[in-house]
């Protein structure tokens, strides 16, 4: 396969990482509808700055270090679901104001620290770290990746379906170009949805907080049963 064509690949695999729902496109939704698409670009780009930091993690070999130590990886989990329950409660408050914009501050205009709450919120997100303790080191190993196979509940249908030649230096700018542009262009296509539906801020912000509660919740009950396990 040539650069080009690496390129696309690793940009498909960026926005297949980046697209699906989960806590880090609630905060992106969140930010988005509430405070416009500067902001909900800011915390995509928080997100997109925990990756690069995990990347250099695994270059370095720490990544793998983590692997081995399941407890600190349980301490995660935890650390993880504390603040997608906090951030869930700061979410329901955001939609709260979003019913009422003519009261108290306009939560268009209310700085709200995206960049930092989805970096913070990526850097403990189970999820992201799961990532990178498995196909994201194997895309700095040179060698053969089946793309779609370690997905949930539909990998093994996918497997064989998208296999990729790793170490490539060009896939992995095409994987982070994939991810800048999901983080760049979910937040636009929610403000634009904002701005047609009069509704559409305060349906999505109740969202948010719902799906970073129910996340929050579920990675601290996991925490909770494998410490009550050992």
């Amino acid at each position: 396969m040539n650069t080009v064509g690496t390129i696309a690949v690793g940009a498909v695999f960026g926005l297949a990482l980046a697209a699906p729902p989960g806590p880090m496109n609630a905060v992106i939704a969140e930010e988005s509808v509430l405070r416009g698409w500067v902001a909900g670009a800011r915390a995509g780009l928080g997100a997109a700055t925990a990756d690069v930091v995990f990347f250099l993690l695994a270059y370095a070999g720490v990544v793998s270090l983590i692997e081995s130590a399941p407890r600190v990886q349980v301490l995660m989990i935890a650390a993880g679901g504390v603040l997608m329950c906090y951030f869930a409660i700061g979410a329901a408050r955001g939609a709260r104001a979003s019913f009422r914009p003519t009261s108290g501050e306009d939560p268009m205009v209310t700085d709200g620290k995206g960049f930092r709450k989805a970096l913070v919120l990526a850097l403990t997100n189970p999820y992201q770290v799961l990532f990178w303790l498995t196909v994201g080191v194997g895309l700095l190993r040179p060698g053969d990746l089946d793309v779609l196979a370690p997905l949930p509940l539909v990998g093994d249908g996918l497997a064989g379906t998208l296999v990729v030649t790793t170490g490539s230096p060009a896939l992995i700018v095409g994987f982070f170009l994939g991810v800048l542009g999901w983080v760049t262009l979910f937040p636009a296509g929610l403000v634009l949805a904002e701005r047609r539906i009069e509704a559409f801020s305060p349906v999505v912000a109740v969202g948010s907080a719902l799906v970073l509660a129910g996340f929050g919740v579920y990675f601290l009950v996991d925490a909770a049963t494998t410490m009550l396990a050992w």
